[in-house]
């Protein structure tokens, strides 16, 4: 049988999309609307499904293709059906006894589907009478499906009642917490009544508006409804909800070869929830993940709302929450001899904070982090917990530094840079990871060897709208200043619009987290895991300084340079930020 190509559908107006997991191999049999691969653009994320039940005979993308709608992404050799025909024509016969040609099989076989036709709706005849005289039918345009969201909330309505509307176009749109998407009109036609507005919460199925079909599309419109409703059929149905019964040619149902498949319990369910007792649904839902990972965690009952994603833009893959029941499981089994020579979990003793009502001391207002503050505040709390702190303070005299960079901001910025202080603090930092090596390395999982790296890639904090990201600019030490200054810009520039790519914030050596263009003398950063230093810089200041005949005015930078005390001492340190002063303080010695 010849190979079928598979496409990618209609995806709204994405385009360019990338396929971030592809779920199936060559060879792989599949299921018609089993999920092939999972594509995600910046504000969805959702899977492309096979068109029909066969063989994957050849795959056309890998992950990180870009796709978009139209593409192929398979080649499918689609299932032989003629056995199961001959079995359902065997059963319809069982009162002859001579077997007939194929031609008359098929004529009773195009009886009987025409027979099952009429039995199963009467209207039909009604509605082909409409479409042949030209009139329209009002009809419900429904939620198509928006996979594992429910209530999600309607941000905008594009079209009025009375409006004219092409099939395909665009009605409202959604917003849930990880995707936007529009739901398009199922034919064209006037929109009669309006069922929903902005603000209302919205599921599968769920009817937005009435529709009044043009007449000369009707037709067209009652097949294409006919062939949806088969193809939902089709389709696997939702989590609870019973899988209709089969229909054998002579219209009755037949039994199923087999049980609904059980929904997995959730939390608050009447049945046995206890897989999932401790899920915290709003959570559960928030969480950024792809529908097929979903679906893994509600099986064996993992809460994605606890899960650290390692993924794009923290994403949560199938390995993340496979690491979080492993994890879990060895809390559980092993207690405390479980957690001998590894990190402890769950906050290493220490005491849960109470839950208080703070409404009975005066009102409040209650309102959720952004989930990159989640994140961040869950990152501080494990790192000021295993890492053992200590932070070293020193000044530099950048006079000489501060004259140089006046003196060449203009000619950068007409080079297209922008030339600032935490550039030439990147270049120092490097050199520093260069001359002491325990500062460029990290602590094995036992604590027993340090890893030592031979590259320099440095992160820097950048205060965004939704709180602190921490991108990192590659091979620092083999770049001179007017390239660092124009990374940094460009990072911190993507990531205060969200748009940094998840490799770009992975892989730093060291950290450099700058306060001097909000103020402060001095302040104790928090070492970020596995590195084991981070240096924060404050705000400079005109301070006198003795030079051995009198007080002249200099421009003094404080430093704070805080470290893991289990591979660094204060000796070390205390030199560290001498090397930093002396580098910040002559940019000369940056060449020796």
């Amino acid at each position: 049988m010849a190979a079928q190509e598979i496409k990618v559908p209609d995806i709204g107006d994405f385009d360019e999309v990338e396929v971030i997991e592809v779920l199936v191999s060559e060879g792989d049999e599949v299921e018609e609307e089993q999920p092939l691969i999972t594509l995600e653009s910046d504000k969805a994320t959702l899977e492309v499904p096979s068109s029909a039940a066969g063989k994957i005979t050849e795959l056309k993308v890998a992950e990180g293709d870009k796709v978009s709608e139209g593409d192929v992404i398979a080649m499918l050799e689609a299932a032989d059906a003629s056995g199961d025909d001959s079995e359902d024509e065997a059963d319809d016969a069982d009162t002859d006894e001579e077997a007939e040609d194929d031609s008359s099989s098929a004529d009773d076989e195009e009886e009987a589907d025409a027979s099952e036709s009429e039995d199963d709706d009467d209207s039909d005849d009604d509605e082909a009478d409409e479409d042949a005289s030209g009139g329209g039918e009002n009809v419900e345009v429904k939620v198509p499906d928006i996979g594992d969201f429910d209530e999600v909330e309607v941000i905008e309505v594009l079209v009025a009642e009375g409006d004219d509307v092409e099939e395909e176009q665009p009605l409202i749109t959604l917003e849930s917490d990880k995707a936007t998407l529009e739901v398009p009109s199922s034919g064209a036609g006037k929109i009669t009544e309006l069922k929903v507005s902005e603000g209302d919460k919205v599921s599968e199925g769920d009817v937005i508006a009435m529709l009044e079909t043009a007449g000369g599309d009707k037709k067209a419109s009652g097949g294409n409804k006919k062939s949806s409703e088969s193809k939902a059929d089709s389709k696997p149905k939702k989590d609870g909800e019973p899988k209709p019964p089969k229909r054998g040619k002579s219209g009755k149902d037949e039994p199923q070869d087999d049980a609904p498949t059980q929904p997995a319990a959730k939390a608050g369910d009447s049945g046995d929830s206890s897989k999932l007792k401790s899920v915290d649904e709003d959570r559960f839902n928030k969480a950024h993940a792809s529908p097929s990972v979903r679906k893994y965690a509600r099986q064996i009952g993992a809460d994605l709302g606890r899960i650290e994603g390692s993924g794009r833009k923290g994403r949560i893959l199938e390995e993340d929450v496979q690491t979080y029941v492993r994890k879990t499981l060895e809390q559980v089994q092993g207690g405390a001899s479980a957690g001998a020579g590894s990190a402890p979990a769950g906050g290493g003793g220490v005491p849960a904070q109470p839950d208080i009502d703070y409404s009975q001391f005066g009102e409040v207002e209650t309102n959720e982090l952004p989930r990159i503050r989640k994140l961040s505040a869950k990152a501080v709390h494990r790192n000021w917990l295993l890492i053992p702190h200590v932070t070293q303070f020193d000044t530099a005299d950048i006079t000489e530094m501060e004259a140089f960079r006046q003196a060449n901001k203009e000619k950068a910025k007409a080079d297209g840079v922008k030339l600032t202080p935490l550039a030439f603090m990147l270049k120092a930092a490097a050199a520093a990871l260069r001359e002491f090596p325990d500062l460029n390395s990290s602590l094995t999982a036992d604590c027993e060897h340090l890893v030592h790296k031979h590259y320099v890639h440095i992160a820097v904090a950048v205060d965004t709208p939704n709180g602190l990201l921490m991108p990192v600019l590659k091979n620092v030490d083999q770049k001179g200043i007017y390239q660092i200054a124009r990374e940094l810009d460009d990072l911190s520039g993507r990531a205060r619009e969200g748009k940094l790519k998840g490799d770009e914030m992975k892989g730093a050596c060291f950290s450099i987290s700058s306060l001097g263009g909000v103020g402060g003398t001095a302040f104790t950063p928090i070492v970020n895991s596995p590195e084991v230093g981070i240096l924060g810089v404050s705000k400079h200041s005109w301070q006198p300084v003795w030079n051995g005949s009198e007080f002249e005015p200099r421009l003094i930078l404080p430093l704070s340079l805080s470290y893991d005390h289990r591979v660094i001492d204060g000796a070390k340190a205390a030199r560290i930020t001498g090397f930093l002063s002396e580098k910040l303080s002559d940019l000369r010695t940056l060449l020796l």
